[in-house]
């Protein structure tokens, strides 16, 4: 088949329905995402080839059930099995970067290179609603905040009355939601900045078209796959093209406006700003502690509607800046869907944030021990010391090809203490000695990952005080010691708890030893 008469099939496949037998699919990478690509073109029929450097045992299994083949090996240079294969079209999990020799080849090839999102939004209507329309999508994306806003939007649908999904980047794959047999009225996703750019080779003109959109923030991250700034910046602008309905952007990030102002939208979609100031109209914000609604609403010039408050907030432990700010957001996706204010209270009543998001988990003599250890770039680490000011900060890990001087200039000469883990510390500590001197400094020299937080834990108790805060916020990734953020975050905990029910132990043999004597009359 010549590239031509290849791209013209290709063009014609915009729905599950379409004729997708024999077609050459070629699979990359085999985690969650990569399978469920897998099975999805298995099931219409596709002619399908997964190649990985590595598969779990489960996968291996699970693949000549579903009628696809496997190649495993060295994907430093192209394999010859996959040039042999000639494929109609690869779709790449998203782990695979634009420089990625199969990315490069393949492009050189003119062969078509789809992520999962692409996909998924061509065969979305395997399932319909009631009216016989697939489901609207609702992207989101954005440095810091995805998964929580991505939650808190499927929570508020939910409220209202609407069958809502979180997927995505959130760990489960749109192609499995598309694909659930109850179906849904939205699908909330969220799409890292990975799945941005293949989005972004779109060809044809059935492209994905959401219902609303957002990019809560922009922030130097991810720099060592996408290159540059420049190229990860204009991945994530992908998430407001061809937007039907709601474009909503951060009022206080100039970075995420731009890009509404630049994207090329339906007719008819508005923007919609957010941020925790006054708002104008077609905004969302506060007011007097109150959060409002100025965007959808007919008098929406000298009137607002009221959401939630403050102090209704912090009582559930979602009143820090960046949540507040997470929370507006989603609200103004859930409102362009038609959900009420009242549901929308009612969602936040009962929501709660994932473990390792400015998680309190503990309070003890008057010190509060933080973990946000999901806070892997300076951009998160920034809002959780806004937050906590003052705090005994805990930092260091993978840095990604992040400069975080910035961030210790900004955030540093407030801290009490600083308190640097990580296999590469040189370049926090550096960044210290120059903006921060006055700080006291403590390194975490263990390279045993079981050692880490122990030690860490014992150096905060002996620098912390009453009133104060230790705060895991580590600017970094945590591969070069943990096998996850997750993984960093219950470590910490566990050593606190450990040593805080040491101090207990002790607290209670000082209280023994002052006991009188016993005497015998």
């Amino acid at each position: 088949m010549s590239a031509d008469s290849r791209h013209e099939r290709l063009d014609a496949l915009t729905s599950w329905h379409a004729d997708w037998r024999g077609l050459r699919v070629a699979v990359l990478g085999l985690s969650v995402t990569g399978f469920s690509v897998a099975d999805t073109v298995a099931e219409l029929g596709a002619d399908v080839l997964v190649v990985t450097e590595t598969a779990d045992e489960e996968y291996r299994r699970l693949l000549p059930v579903i009628g696809a083949r496997l190649w495993t090996g060295d994907l430093a240079q192209v394999p010859d099995e996959l040039r042999m294969f000639a494929p109609d079209v690869i779709v790449a999990s998203p782990g695979f970067p634009p420089h990625h020799p199969v990315i490069t080849w393949a492009r050189e090839a003119d062969i078509a290179v789809w992520g999962d999102i692409e996909l998924a939004w061509r065969v979305r209507d395997k399932v319909t609603r009631a009216d016989g329309e697939p489901a609207d999508w609702i992207l989101i994306t954005g440095t810091n905040g995805k998964t929580t806003t991505t939650q808190l939007t499927a929570s508020m649908l939910a409220a209202g009355g609407l069958r809502a999904a979180p997927c995505g980047n959130i760990g489960i794959p749109v192609l499995d939601a598309v694909r659930d047999p109850q179906g849904f009225d939205v699908l909330v996703v969220e799409v890292s900045s990975h799945q941005l750019w293949y989005l972004g080779q779109q060809a044809g003109v059935r492209r994905v078209s959401p219902h609303a959109s957002v990019c809560l923030n922009l922030a130097e991250d991810h720099l060592e796959w996408h290159g540059s700034f420049e190229a990860y910046r204009a991945a994530k602008a992908v998430v407001y093209d061809n937007v039907r309905v709601a474009c909503v952007y951060n009022k206080s990030d100039l970075a995420t406006r731009t890009m509404v102002e630049e994207a090329d939208v339906v007719e008819g979609c508005r923007a919609i700003g957010f941020d925790l100031g006054v708002p104008g109209p077609s905004d969302l914000g506060v007011v007097d502690g109150i959060l409002v609604d100025r965007a959808f609403l007919d008098d929406r010039h000298t009137s607002a509607l009221e959401l939630t408050t403050l102090a209704e907030l912090h009582e559930r432990g979602l009143s820090a800046p960046h949540v507040v700010a997470n929370i507006l957001a989603a609200a103004a996706l859930a409102r362009s869907c038609g959900v009420a204010p009242g549901a929308i209270r009612a969602a936040l009543q009962s929501f709660r944030l994932d473990p390792h998001r400015i998680e309190v988990i503990a309070v003890a003599d008057g010190v509060t021990w933080v973990d946000d250890s999901k806070a892997t770039n300076p951009h998160a680490a920034s809002s959780s010391l806004a937050a906590y000011p003052g705090a005994v900060w805990v930092v260091g890990g993978l840095l990604k090809g992040v400069d975080i001087a910035d961030l210790v200039a900004q955030r540093g000469p407030a801290a009490k203490a600083a308190i640097v883990i990580g296999v590469e510390r040189a370049e926090i500590v550096a960044a210290f000695e120059r903006h921060a001197p006055a700080v006291p400094l403590y390194e975490v020299d263990h390279v045993q990952t079981e050692d880490v937080m122990a030690q860490v834990v014992e150096l905060a108790a002996r620098v912390a005080g009453t009133g104060d805060t230790v705060l895991l916020a580590p600017a970094a990734a945590s591969f070069d010691q943990f096998t996850s953020y997750a993984d960093r975050g219950h470590r910490f905990a566990a050593a606190v708890h450990a040593w805080l029910a040491r101090a207990e132990q002790k607290q209670e043999g000082a209280g023994d030893d002052d006991r009188p004597p016993f005497h015998h009359d």
